[in-house]
């Protein structure tokens, strides 16, 4: 059980059976009575964001989250298919759970999956992914100012901006986090 002395910023608590994270904390000792703690939370299910205070006497129970390493599968319309790498049990992720991560899947990639109980929250990609440039405009040399790039198409359907002289067909390194370029890949 945690205190009302215990939150903090990024702490995960349970409140009326689903998991809040705290996005914004504050402390007010008043002259006279008991301390108060101001949190803003956000629902880790739905997303949505309200403010309550607490006071020093109050407790929370923690919630209850874990992480599996899964890896992902194959997807099928707007879901993606996980496989526990233990216990190899499936499950299905909507495009809403995945978010932006889609961009990065490829086939066998190990992802950390964060559930609440039996029901998946959200997904943690490698911090670094090699994809293939199945589309780029060719360079043309003399065309080298500092600084510039140009937009390529990625084998799993995303685009980033590059250096000019990455070509089709090349492996690059991609940062999951930023969604930019690395380095070429050699194999």
């Amino acid at each position: 059980m945690y205190n009302a002395s215990d939150l903090k910023k990024g702490l995960k608590i349970q409140l009326d059976g689903d998991p809040y994270v705290i996005t914004e904390f504050s402390f007010a000792k008043p002259g006279k009575g008991q301390a108060l703690y101001r949190c803003k939370l956000r629902n880790m299910i739905n997303g949505t964001q309200f403010e309550r205070t607490f006071r020093s006497a109050d407790s929370f129970q923690p919630a209850d989250l874990r992480e599996k390493t899964m890896q992902y599968l194959y997807s099928e319309e707007d879901k993606y298919c996980f496989m526990d790498v233990e216990s190899y049990e499936q499950i299905f992720l909507t495009s809403e759970q995945v978010e932006d991560a889609k961009n990065f899947f490829i086939d066998n990639l190990e992802v950390e999956i964060l559930f609440f109980g039996d029901r998946p929250l959200g997904i943690t990609l490698p911090n670094f992914v090699d994809l293939t440039v199945i589309k780029a405009d060719p360079w043309v040399k003399g065309d080298s100012v500092s600084g510039k790039t140009k937009p390529v198409t990625l084998h799993t359907g995303c685009q980033i901006q590059v250096p000019p002289f990455i070509e089709e067909g090349e492996k690059i390194r991609v940062d999951t986090r930023t969604g930019e370029y690395i380095t070429r890949v050699k194999e």
